[in-house]
């Protein structure tokens, strides 16, 4: 079978020295596995590789989304397995690279077969507001609400229209998995795991550089785009804050401050995720 390293861990951890060090070693090409870098309009605050890092190894499924195309997991696992599958035809080693666990266990696990939404479900439950939908899906499917942040909106959306849809909560689909690459190839796996406090400073010395190479501009440009606030990369850790200050709803130093607290809560969060769904993956010190 063929080989596939994974390198994962929490943002600013370091996975892209490790990564770009693995793909010079072995003849490696380097595929995203970080839902922020796939967009074209979100390199700086997604902290997207520089090009004197694309220089030294072939990177794929970097910059190539429109701001306004959301990628979820399956269809990003699609084009994963392709992007796999040129390299291997290559003779190049495939190096997933990234911290969004959805994505990579969907491409390991695969995804659930869940059947197709009814129209009017859909609409009636993308209207509610953030604290009618958490209500809906703890009464209707607890599991679902346990398993998921109340704040989670799309997430929990997707989980109360499959419930409506289908009468069988997204738990149940779920452990149907099918489509994943295990089995299929020999996984080389490792997870970046670093100290809290030290992963924090990491955080916060990187949006002072994310700041310093234009991040504000870039969210100005977002701004200017005048596109839904909804979308996925108007929620990237960073943007809401600075948006917010540009629309003079806050200061700088308090989207600053607001944006690097976001950062170490997400990475931390990361953290937690690899720890309990990779625990026999080995693990890698900074």
């Amino acid at each position: 079978m063929p080989p596939l390293a994974v390198i994962a861990g929490p943002t600013a951890s370091g996975k892209s020295a490790f990564a770009l060090r693995m793909a010079e070693t072995r003849r490696g090409v380097i595929i995203n596995a970080d839902a922020s870098q796939c967009y074209s309009d979100l390199s700086v605050l997604s902290a997207r590789p520089s090009s004197v890092e694309t220089a030294r190894a072939p990177h794929r499924l970097y910059g190539f989304l429109d701001a306004e195309s959301p990628l979820g997991a399956a269809a990003w696992a699609d084009l994963a397995r392709r992007e796999i599958a040129r390299a291997h035809e290559q003779g190049l080693l495939p190096i997933l690279v990234g911290g969004t666990g959805l994505y990579l266990r969907t491409l390991l696990h695969g995804i659930a077969p869940v059947p197709e939404i009814d129209p009017d479900v859909r609409a009636v439950v993308r209207a509610l507001d953030t604290a009618a939908l958490a209500e809906a899906l703890a009464r209707e499917d607890p599991a679902m609400a346990a398993r998921l942040h109340p704040n989670d909106t799309q997430r929990m959306a997707r989980a109360l229209e499959v419930m409506r849809s289908t009468g069988a909560s997204l738990a149940d689909h779920q452990a149907q998995l099918s489509g994943g690459l295990l089995g299929t190839v020999v996984l080389e796996p490792a997870v970046v795991e670093i100290d809290r406090e030290e992963l924090g400073r990491r955080c916060d010395t990187r949006f002072d550089m994310m700041l310093a190479d234009g991040g504000l501009d870039e969210a100005e440009r977002l701004l200017a785009m005048s596109l839904d606030a909804a979308l996925p990369v108007m929620k990237a850790i960073g943007v809401p804050p600075l948006i917010a200050h540009l629309r003079g709803e806050s200061t700088l130093e308090a989207a600053i401050l607001r944006a690097k607290l976001d950062t170490r809560r997400y990475a931390k969060r990361q953290l937690t995720w690899f720890r309990n769904q990779t625990p026999d993956w080995p693990r890698l010190q900074p």
